[in-house]
């Protein structure tokens, strides 16, 4: 019988969520097949993705026809990719009932101009909640010290979260405090806590990128018989920091805090791997998954990672393995006079700032194809 490696990777403890959404995902059947053969227990969304879906074809241009035309492009966003999120959480419904509210989530994000005002951030974060209603949508929310404030709100108030752009230990350690908080106020107002989900998006192979390009830049400034042990570190960052990630995730919800709220219902807020394609061709295709599998975490995987890890894809359990190596690879890093601290507050505004271009480029597109189908209706 052949082997089914994606079911192997979900029995190791690791939920698969499709790090993709388009309407042809839906009305082809390809995302319950996924859902029913694959594995798949899940799906996150970003202004890229959609932007990519709104450029191609014409799979949404009866909507956008039919819609009122005083709706401002951002507005006319909001209202198909809403209707996306909102089928698929439908379509996900089943995963969400059978595993008792543990998996079957899809995300949806705030506008990437909300990022750093935590009232701008809940309030869109409600709107969206409320839009979409669906128990098992998740809201996005950047994990800056503003969307912390923001994340401790919106759990309080019974909304999903997804935290995103993660890059930073400091960074995760201060969104599971927002996470435990949160729960903290909700059971003070008299509410339970046993329906309440979040994760914890931390970013993998944008470190792997940023890093390696610095080691280069480090290399070629020293003579040749020094550059062997500067350049032996390219590709292991990500995966080290990611690993740490996953300590301080075991450490924060163990203990006499945590235990208390997990007494009354309240679910771990799960590590997340994202940004797991592999950039550089030189590394394995399947390195950010293999790496990081392990128990209680979330794996969101691009369509081509997916297909990759189905056909050859490895499972083991590594994920708490070679922590001390971990340990030393960043320390080695910063000894060559590479600051992860850097690295990551870079990373995180280069994700903010890209994810902002791709809701520009998206709803300028909008107004040309709005103007395009007005003349042609």
């Amino acid at each position: 019988m052949t082997t089914n490696r994606l079911q192997q990777l979900h029995d190791a403890g690791v939920s698969i969520w499709l790090d993709f959404i388009d309407r042809e995902l839906f009305s082809s059947g390809r995302l319950r097949r996924m859902i029913e053969q694959d594995f798949v227990t899940g799906e996150t969304t970003n202004p890229t993705i959609f932007e990519k879906a709104l450029a191609e074809g014409h799979e949404y241009d009866d909507q956008l026809t039919a819609a009122p035309r005083e709706l401002t492009p951002s507005e006319l966003f909001e209202l198909v990719e809403t209707e996306d999120v909102r089928t698929a959480c439908d379509l996900f419904a089943d995963v969400y009932a059978r595993t008792n509210g543990g998996d079957g989530y899809v995300s949806i994000e705030v506008s990437p101009a909300a990022a750093n005002d935590a009232d701008a951030t809940v309030r869109e974060a409600r709107r969206l909640w409320h839009t979409v209603d669906r128990p098992n949508l998740m809201v996005k929310v950047p994990g800056t010290t503003e969307g912390a404030t923001a994340v401790r709100q919106l759990i309080s108030e019974g909304i999903n979260v997804n935290i995103t752009l993660l890059f930073a230990i400091n960074a995760h350690a201060r969104v599971i405090d927002a996470y435990v908080a949160g729960l903290e106020d909700r059971l003070r107002a008299g509410n339970t806590i046993d329906g309440v989900a979040s994760v914890a998006s931390f970013f993998v192979s944008r470190v792997d990128s940023e890093v390696d390009k610095r080691l280069d830049q480090i290399a070629a400034t020293k003579p040749e018989s020094g550059r062997e042990h500067i350049l032996h570190l390219r590709g292991k960052a990500a995966i080290a920091n990611a690993k740490l990630a996953y300590r301080l995730f075991e450490a924060k919800f163990s203990g006499e805090r945590w235990e208390r709220l997990a007494a009354k219902g309240a679910r771990l807020q799960r590590p997340l791997w994202a940004s797991t394609s592999t950039k550089n061709p030189a590394y394995r295709d399947t390195l950010y998954v293999e790496e990081l599998i392990g128990p209680n975490t979330v794996n969101t995987l691009p369509p081509a990672t997916l297909e990759a890890f189905r056909d050859h894809g490895v499972v083991k359990r590594r994920l708490t393995e070679g922590l001390d190596q971990a340990q030393l690879c960043l320390a080695e890093l910063e000894a060559v006079g590479i600051s992860m601290e850097e690295v990551t507050d870079k990373l995180l505004v280069d994700g903010l700032a890209s994810f902002q271009k791709s809701f520009d480029q998206l709803t300028a597109g909008l107004a040309k194809k709005m103007s395009l189908l007005v003349h042609t209706t």
